[in-house]
Parts: structure tokens; C-alpha cells; sequence
């Protein structure tokens, strides 16, 4: 396997240039014909980027980094903490991990930790030479690089105690993929041979894939994790075991922060079960609070549990808001305080109006498009105002205007 080789120069360069613009430092590459520019520029880019999304890695001297697209596609670091937090002490102590889709190997790293032994398995050398060299400088010391397509591997290997895998999602234009079966591998076909070879097997799909329809597809989910980061739906892992049934598994959902914490946030955990089952009231009328759940709750449906756990009602079957006369503090998303609320009569829109021009304009379960309603009634983005098109538990539509609480 080839080497990490880089000219005195251009390490020098690396380190001069390290927070200066890549577009300039491209367009006075004449100036410097002993560097290797275009690896130059690749590297203070790719260390740019890694500054908000791998910390540890930019922090540490020497780490190499891949092209545009492994980097583009690598998990945060607060992402990969967490698919870590996801692996009791007692698997790790003794145990054996197997990263089946190494990439830029930040999963990997984070997860090998306290493991007897890690392996690797990546089918693109250049990730592999990148692995060899940087996973020493992160402390990963029990490590093994297997340069190997990833279903090969796993039908000849010896049993794990962990298996991750995280399976391709672009074709090869560059396509996005969302279904398991589209993805490379296929999980779906991989499923028995998963669950037979690990103890716990940890995969991640795309956010935009429907929860539903994969724990359908694989029958041994014990657990479903919906993961956010500053509120945007990034992830969604299974936990897989031989034992496991899918109709039972807990569904855990997370919104992180941008930067590792110190303590995970408290997640809203429920089944299936208990979202069929919970019992939802409307609301007859508009309280003096109204919620907005955080996109993981949405993207897990987990529409009448949070209605039930936090004493909430529900604007509508279908709106997926919920309001309340006392303001719930703990709630798991936006909390808005009511100003007034209105019709779409044109009476009702001049008063409206009547508010300003500026607002943060939300579409819930409302025949009209964001940029259609704002068109309408004549609305700048921006503000401090918040203005939801919604329908009551009646069918009217309405407007609410709030203020974040």
C-alpha cells in the first residue's frame, strides 16, 4: 500500500496558508512552483472545513485529508460521538469492532476505542493509505486497515462483537440514493449474514428514508435513532440483533448540538405501539402557547406521544402543532408565546398586515406554498415575529402570529 509523501515546501506551505482563502492561494499558484499547489489547496481547505466538524482532527498535528466528496460525506464528530455512545462498555471490554465503510474513517475512530481489536474495511486505497497514517496520530493504536470490498469481507470473516456499516448512498453519476435497496450494499440482502456474524450491528441510513418502510425491510431493529444536529435531521441509525423484532423497537430521537457536549441532551423515546395507541386531544380553541416538535420528532412521527407526554393539544389531526394556556419549558422543539391569530378573508389579512411587512412565514398542513402565502400577503423574510398558516381541529384556516419564547 502506498505511503502519505509530501515535499518539505509544501508541508511549510500547508502551515503558512492555513487560514487564508483556497481561491486566492489557486489563482497565484505560479508563484510558488515548488509546492504541490492543487495538494496544497485540498489540504488547508479540507483543515478549514474540519474546524466546526472534526475538532479532534484539526486539533492534531500531522492528519491527512481526503478529496472534496469523502470529506463532504464523512460524519461530523458530534454525529460519530454519539454512533459511539451507542456501544455499551460491557461489548467493548474484550470485544472486536468491524467498520464495514470505513470512508474518511471519523466513525471508525470514534468507535474503536476500548475495543481488543478494530478493523477497517474500505474498497478505495486512497482512504486506506489515509487511515494508516492519521488513526496512530488520533490514539487508535489497535487497528486494522483491510483495503477489500465490504460484502467480500464480511462473508469470510470471523464473528464480532460489533459490526457498523453505512452504505453508499450516491450512484455512480453521483446520484443521490434514499431506499435501502438502492444503497451499496444492500443491507436488505446483508441482513441475516449481519445479524448471524455480530453480537450488535449499527447502520446508517439516510434521514430522508421512511422509518417505517425500513423497519419493515429489517426485520431485527431493536433500536431506531432519529439524530439532529442544531435542529437539522442528519442521520438515522438502527441498532440490529439476531434477537430483536422490529414492531418492538424503540424509536429514540436526539437533536445534538453543533459541538460535542459534555452530556448528551435527553432524548424523546417511544415505540410504535404508543404512538398508535396514545390518546390526542384537539384543541378547540387557540391557548396561549403554541409548539412547533424539533425535526426529529417529526421525521419519527411521533405526532399524539408528544401531545400525551407534555399535556399538550393538538391543533389538528394532520397539523403537527400544539398548544397550550400554561408554557411548557421542557418541550422538545420551538415554543412560541400567541400575539394574535386571524383568518384569510381579506379584512382579516389587512389586519394582519397591520403588524409589519417582516416575518418568519411557516406552512403546516395549509393549501399554499411558503412562498405563495408570503407573496400573498406582501412578506419580507427576518424578524422577530413568527407567522404560522395552519388548519384547526374545525378545518379553518388561520394565521398565527407569535413570538419565540
Amino acid at each position: 500500500m502506498k505511503s502519505i509523501r509530501l515535499t518539505g515546501k509544501t508541508l511549510a506551505f500547508i502551515r503558512e496558508h492555513a487560514a487564508d482563502n483556497v481561491q486566492t492561494l489557486a489563482l497565484r499558484a505560479s508563484r510558488f512552483p515548488d509546492v504541490e499547489m492543487a495538494t496544497a489547496i485540498r489540504q488547508i481547505a479540507a483543515r478549514q472545513a474540519a474546524r466546526v466538524k472534526l475538532p479532534t482532527w484539526w486539533a492534531t498535528e500531522g492528519v491527512y485529508y481526503p478529496n472534496h466528496l469523502p470529506m463532504e460525506q464523512c460524519s461530523s464528530e458530534v454525529t460519530a460521538r454519539y454512533k459511539s455512545s451507542l456501544i455499551p462498555e460491557e461489548l467493548r471490554q474484550g470485544g472486536m469492532l468491524t467498520d464495514l465503510s470505513g470512508g474518511f474513517g471519523v466513525d471508525f475512530a470514534c468507535m474503536a476505542k476500548g475495543f481488543a481489536g478494530a478493523t477497517y474495511v474500505e474498497r478505495q486505497e486512497e482512504l486506506c493509505v489515509l487511515a494508516v497514517h492519521n488513526l496512530p496520530l488520533l490514539g487508535i493504536s489497535n487497528a486494522r486497515v483491510m483495503n477489500m470490498d465490504a460484502v467480500e469481507y464480511l462473508k469470510g470473516m470471523s464473528r464480532q462483537t460489533v459490526i457498523f456499516i453505512d452504505p453508499a448512498r450516491r450512484d455512480l453519476k453521483g446520484k443521490k440514493k434514499v431506499a435501502i435497496n438502492d444503497c451499496e450494499p444492500n443491507v436488505a440482502r446483508l441482513h441475516d449474514l449481519l445479524v448471524e456474524k455480530a453480537d450488535r450491528v449499527i447502520v446508517k441510513l439516510s434521514p430522508m428514508l421512511d422509518i417505517a418502510q425500513a423497519m419493515d425491510v429489517l426485520p431485527c431493529v431493536r433500536e431506531v435513532h432519529v439524530v439532529a444536529v442544531g435542529g437539522e435531521c442528519k442521520e438515522l441509525l438502527l441498532v440490529m440483533e439476531q434477537d430483536a423484532h422490529s414492531a418492538d423497537a424503540r424509536i429514540v430521537c436526539t437533536n445534538l448540538p453543533v459541538a460535542v457536549p459534555e452530556e448528551w441532551p435527553e432524548p424523546f423515546v417511544f415505540t410504535r405501539q404508543e404512538e398508535e395507541e396514545a390518546d390526542c386531544p384537539l384543541a378547540e380553541r387557540l391557548d396561549a402557547y403554541l409548539y412547533e416538535p424539533d425535526s426529529t420528532l417529526l421525521k419519527a412521527g411521533a405526532f399524539r406521544m408528544v401531545a400525551l407526554r407534555y399535556g399538550l393539544k393538538k391543533l389538528h389531526p394532520n397539523s403537527h402543532l400544539y398548544t397550550s394556556e400554561k408554557l411548557v419549558t421542557d418541550f422538545p422543539g420551538r415554543c412560541f408565546r400567541v400575539i394574535d391569530s386571524g383568518g384569510f378573508a381579506k379584512h382579516e389579512v389587512k389586519y394582519l398586515q397591520g403588524y409589519g411587512s417582516k416575518m418568519n412565514l411557516t406552512v403546516r398542513n395549509f393549501p399554499s406554498t411558503v412562498a405563495d402565502l408570503r407573496k400573498r400577503l406582501k412578506l419580507t423574510d427576518g424578524g422577530d415575529d413568527y407567522l404560522f398558516a395552519t388548519t384547526l381541529s374545525n378545518g379553518g384556516k388561520r394565521w398565527v402570529l407569535c413570538r419565540k419564547v
